[in-house]
């Protein structure tokens, strides 16, 4: 029987498998403008928690700033991490766009940093990502990420990374 097809509803099950995963998933907005208004951020929290509970995982917390968001999931096996990114990003982009939030085209960047937890971090990470607001009024984001790629020890190229404007040279 060809599983691979599976409807995100189903789960493929397997007698004894019990199974607890814990991400950190962290995106940017493209170019990092800042484009999620207070205005309607709430919204779109709501938006991606939908499509993470539809696809069968559960939302632990959600918040961000105006360029970029941090998702903490408790993922169940049955769906690849990079496939539920890829429908969170594209979905809320098309949400976004519809809804006419901003002007022009609304779009993710390319990629994003996926971190792995214990259930004993599960109140400090998503205590993190609830301060995001606050946080950011200390550290850059650039500075926050390759800080969380260094801790992660995650290999990266500076060519890869997310693009960052304080990275460019404008005059």
């Amino acid at each position: 029987m060809n599983n691979f097809n599976l409807n995100p509803k189903q789960e493929l099950s397997m007698a004894n498998t019990y199974t607890k995963f814990y991400l950190q998933a962290v995106f940017a907005v493209q170019y990092r403008e800042n484009l999620i208004n207070p205005k309607w951020e709430d919204e779109l929290y709501k938006y991606i928690t939908g499509i993470v509970q539809n696809h069968n995982h559960k939302m632990i917390a959600i918040n961000g700033v105006s360029d970029h968001i941090h998702l903490f999931i408790g993922l169940k096996p049955h769906q690849a991490i990079s496939d539920l990114m890829r429908l969170i990003k594209t979905n809320s982009s098309k949400w976004i766009n519809e809804r006419r939030f901003v002007k022009g085209r609304f779009a993710w960047q390319e990629g994003f940093g996926g971190f792995s937890y214990g259930h004993s971090q599960i109140k400090q990470v998503a205590n993190y990502i609830q301060q995001q607001k606050h946080h950011h009024q200390r550290q850059s984001f650039k500075e926050e990420y390759l800080a969380l790629l260094r801790k992660f020890e995650i290999e990266f190229s500076d060519d890869y990374v997310f693009e960052f404007f304080d990275d460019y040279n404008f005059s």
